[in-house]
């Protein structure tokens, strides 16, 4: 499933490397996010045949992640931003962990750096503990379980910018925990953008959301 919001320049090119994996093309949908320049529209159109679009008014990507998974019947669910790409192994390596562990709700690689930046960003392995004070599954979460996934209440669109952590916690809560392989699955791009110190003020102000909404959950921090 991939979201899509004026990343005309990419989504192409994302759509291109999930139909191309290794064990055979899965089914992709691209999920328009309201975009609004031209240069995506027309790449939206020319997307390749068999690939399933859905378009609504902006609403975020917590909101388009949702649609898309709600729009598949897939017992497996994998989503990447349009400007981001899959490794071509991604779901071969991302599959295999998942089914060999019923108690794991979500399995994710390592993300190599595109773009602006470069190199292997690199997270501790899974950990509650470690989950209720930052986020450690990348930023994908990997291949997702749709029971944990309709467990967790999907993606909650209030959480602004840290979606992704909040799903975690949520699903901590439901008893599934997460499991990284030591490979790289995920091709993250990075843009040249300043502003660190409101990156900060908003990482400040989105974990004292996630404090109070999974308050329980932080209570029972020494377990």
């Amino acid at each position: 499933m991939i979201p899509c919001f004026n990343h005309g320049r990419f989504v192409l090119e994302s759509v291109e490397r999930a139909l191309g994996q290794q064990g055979g093309p899965p089914r992709v949908v691209v999920v328009d996010d309201g975009s609004t320049d031209e240069a995506t529209q027309r790449a939206l159109d020319a997307l390749p045949a068999g690939v399933e679009l859905i378009r609504q008014q902006n609403a975020g990507v917590a909101a388009a992640r949702n649609a898309g998974f709600e729009a598949s019947d897939s017992e497996l669910l994998l989503m990447v931003d349009a400007d981001d790409r899959l490794t071509l192994d991604s779901l071969d390596a991302l599959r295999p962990p998942l089914e060999a562990n019923p108690d794991v709700g979500y399995c994710y690689g390592l993300m190599k750096l595109i773009g602006a930046w470069s190199g292997v960003l690199r997270f501790p392995d899974f950990d509650p503990y470690i989950l209720l004070h930052r986020s450690i599954a990348g930023a994908q979460l990997g291949l997702v379980r749709r029971r944990c996934w309709e467990d967790a209440g999907g993606f909650d669109s209030a959480i602004d910018g840290y979606e992704d952590w909040d799903f975690c916690l949520s699903a901590l809560e439901k008893g599934w925990r997460g499991l990284q392989i030591n490979r790289v699955t995920h091709e993250y791009r990075k843009h040249e953008r300043s502003g660190e110190e409101e990156h900060r003020r908003r990482y400040r102000r989105v974990y004292r959301q996630l404090r109070a909404k999974h308050a329980e959950l932080f209570a029972r921090r020494k377990e």
